[in-house]
């Protein structure tokens, strides 16, 4: 396995779905059939109630539902659909490049607040501007 990768969320759209992401990677490697095989998935605790003093639940998993089976169901059910391919490669676009993953307007902040680039820019090098020719019009 690579180095750990990470990158910034804008958890309201998208902590849910890098949670799904980092859980269903032993299934997209062929290392389990599902996630809960992993051992050292969250899954299990998240989705099925196991104990584990590691994991602690975030505020929007807690939302999922008004007690614990319910927000285990509400989990479950995030995972009976495999994950956009759009999703999968906007995550590997930001853990990659070191990138935050959102929208723009979370983009601008987090490069506004680190000072730097927050999203890839343009591939290849910048164009070159042509003056045009004396006595030439456009």
């Amino acid at each position: 396995m690579g180095g750990a990768r990470s990158c910034l969320v804008q958890e309201e759209d998208y902590l849910l779905g890098c949670q799904r992401y980092i859980e269903l990677n032993p299934v997209r490697a062929a290392m389990v059939a599902h996630p809960a095989e992993y051992r050292w998935s969250s899954y299990r605790t998240n989705a099925q109630g196991e104990a584990d003093g590691l994991v602690q639940p975030h505020p929007l998993y807690e939302a999922l539902g008004d007690d614990a089976a319910m927000r285990q169901a509400a989990y479950r059910e995030l995972f009976r659909y495999e994950l956009e391919p759009g999703m999968v490669d906007e995550i590997r676009r930001a853990t990659n490049g070191n990138f935050a993953l959102g929208n723009e307007r979370f983009a601008s902040q987090v490069s506004e607040a680190i000072g730097r680039r927050a999203r890839p820019g343009q591939s290849g090098r910048p164009r070159k501007l042509v003056e045009p020719k004396s006595g030439e019009l456009f």
